[in-house]
């Protein structure tokens, strides 16, 4: 067994530790799935614990986000400079930027600790899906140089702000975010795809949470094995004359390949929805009313 499969047994035993330590103190949500992965919600974690733990491992953070479209410039500006302030603040963080064209990146209080790299997409064919061509590229860039630059990484949506610190309590091998209406919604209303033919198809009755598109994270290797499944599922559907959404795609991809860890819709609240009781402490906000 390799150290890097080693760490991430440690890392993920370590999870479930601290989640069987503090999730009593959230009796009014769920804190730990059946296949005994966490959910994060404020006051499930010791910030202090774990920064003493992933202080020591000397981590760098991955994050990508796509700035493409008529709107790019002005999401990534907040995007960008929110993120600079909240996300992993402390530890290394390669933002990998992918944009249709070099725009002009917005002005970032430099720092030791962060590096921005800039990549333009092939915009060929990309607003035919632009997920699939968010996806592929972002793949194909995991595979020529991130997989050896960061330890962890996420992939976001670019037209979210960061509000308060999404810290390492969010790190683990496998990283999936709740959807933030779906989630205090019956589960059998859950809008899978329930084609059979489809590659994304969760038949009736089956499936356990529904998942935002907005984020996935965890180890490069794993975020890779997603986008080769996300992708030859695309291709399967093509070839039967089928066209699921990228977020149907993503949801059977986790209702096969279990997270490892859930972050609760704090980390990616729509401001179009008043927050619910259980929302204490927004992380991630999004307008889905706003276009891309």
């Amino acid at each position: 067994m390799n150290s890097k499969r080693v760490l991430l047994l440690v890392l993920f035993a370590f999870s479930l530790m601290l989640v069987e330590r503090y999730f009593r103190k959230r009796p009014d949500v769920i804190t730990k799935t059946d296949w005994l992965a966490p959910i994060v919600w404020e006051g499930t974690f010791d910030r202090q614990v774990l920064e003493k733990h992933y202080r020591r491992r000397n981590i760098t953070v991955g994050l990508a986000v796509f700035a493409t479209g008529r709107f790019a410039e002005e999401y990534l500006r907040l995007f960008l400079h929110s993120a600079n302030k909240h996300f992993m603040t402390g530890y290394r963080v390669i933002f990998y930027i992918m944009v249709d064209a070099f725009l002009q990146l917005p002005d970032i209080e430099p720092s030791p600790l962060r590096t921005f790299k800039a990549f333009e997409v092939d915009t060929e064919r990309w607003w035919l899906d632009g997920s699939l061509m968010h996806m592929k590229s972002l793949g194909e860039h995991i595979t020529s140089h991130i997989q050896d630059e960061v330890d962890f990484l996420f992939s976001m949506a670019v037209n979210q702000v960061f509000q308060n610190e999404f810290g390492v309590e969010t790190l683990g091998p496998l990283v999936a975010q709740l959807h933030a209406w779906w989630y205090f919604r019956n589960t059998k209303n859950f809008p899978y795809e329930r084609r059979p033919t489809s590659a994304a198809c969760i038949p009736f009755g089956q499936g356990d949470f529904y998942y935002g598109s907005l984020m996935v994270g965890g180890t490069p290797h794993n975020v890779l094995d997603f986008i080769e499944e996300y992708l030859n599922g695309v291709i399967h559907d093509i070839k039967n004359g089928l066209n699921s959404t990228y977020e149907k795609h993503l949801n059977k991809y986790f209702y096969l390949n279990k997270p490892t860890k859930l972050l609760s819709p704090e980390y990616s609240w729509d401001l179009t929805f008043s927050p619910p009781p259980q929302i204490q402490y927004v992380k991630v906000a999004h307008d889905s009313q706003r276009k891309l």
